[in-house]
């Protein structure tokens, strides 16, 4: 290839003019300035920090979806964290060794516990009778005895009165 010509078969001065004209095309182009919704008219002044200007809340989002987002960020931090730790127990798990046995039956065992302790916290807590009985307890010991027998079945009815 010949020195003077470039890669498209342009020599360098046929070049630099196109190049030179594709920039000038370009900055002939206005550039479109965008407005904000608030401009500030005062004059800041030549040094030090300006003063605050109430700017009024103009949101894009409404306050329950951003609170949605801020929950949803929240969820999916949270089961980051859970599958990191299913991860480290799984890891554990990945070799049989004695740790990875405790780290499986420790939690299980340590569960069935609080569990047990619960349950019989509550089957203690309902077996305790509020009842008070006031007043004469009699006691019938009177038994009647019927027996029905009719063919191949027989019935015995025992009442105590």
């Amino acid at each position: 290839m010949d020195p003077l010509h470039t890669q498209h078969g342009l020599n360098e001065s046929e070049a630099a003019a196109e190049a030179r004209r594709l920039i000038d095309a370009w900055a002939a182009k206005p550039v479109r300035h965008h407005p904000t919704s608030f401009r500030d008219k005062t004059e800041p002044p030549a040094f030090g920090t300006t003063p605050p200007v109430h700017q009024d809340d103009k949101r894009i989002v409404p306050a329950w979806a951003a609170g949605i987002a801020v929950a949803s960020i929240g969820v999916g931090a949270g089961s980051v964290g859970l599958g990191c730790c299913a991860w480290l127990v799984l890891q554990g798990l990945a070799s049989v060794t004695l740790t990875s046995v405790l780290m499986v039956t420790l939690p299980l065992a340590g569960l069935a516990m609080v569990a047990t302790a619960i349950g019989g916290a509550v089957s203690k807590a309902r077996s305790v009778s509020k009842t008070v009985y006031e007043g004469p307890v009699v006691q019938n010991t009177q038994i009647t005895n019927t027996s029905n027998q009719r063919g191949m079945f027989s019935r015995t009815r025992n009442d105590v009165r």
